[in-house]
């Protein structure tokens, strides 16, 4: 198919219902994509921030509110610089997938936005 992508690569949590979901739909498409269990490997501060960034969204769009450690660490006040290092500290916080082609970057929440990537 023209225009797809060739490669990809997901942040994947397999123990997240969506993440699974998005991680097959890749693989229909034709890709084997590289996974990065972003738990067991977080990304680095610099690689978060460039992450978020091609993607258009500032931490506070990427960070899992629902996480018990997003309200023991009081950060319903925290600043974009204080959420950023968090997620970096406790990557349990980062909203999952994320997805990577050479089309492009998003948070493939609902699944079906990884088509854009595609």
């Amino acid at each position: 198919m023209a225009g797809m992508a060739d490669t990809a690569t997901i942040y994947h949590n397999q123990r997240c219902n969506t993440s699974r979901t998005v991680l097959g739909l890749i693989r229909e498409a034709g890709i084997e994509p590289t996974v990065v269990k972003y738990l067991e490997t977080p990304p680095s501060r610099d690689g978060l921030r460039k992450l978020l960034d091609d993607a258009g969204l500032k931490p506070s769009e990427a960070i899992r509110k629902k996480e018990a450690a997003y309200k023991e660490l009081r950060l319903a006040q925290a600043s974009e610089d204080e959420l950023l290092k968090a997620m970096v500290d406790n990557p349990i916080l980062i909203e999952r997938p994320i997805v990577v082609t050479d089309k492009g970057t998003v948070l493939a929440r609902p699944a079906t936005k990884v088509n854009e990537v595609l």
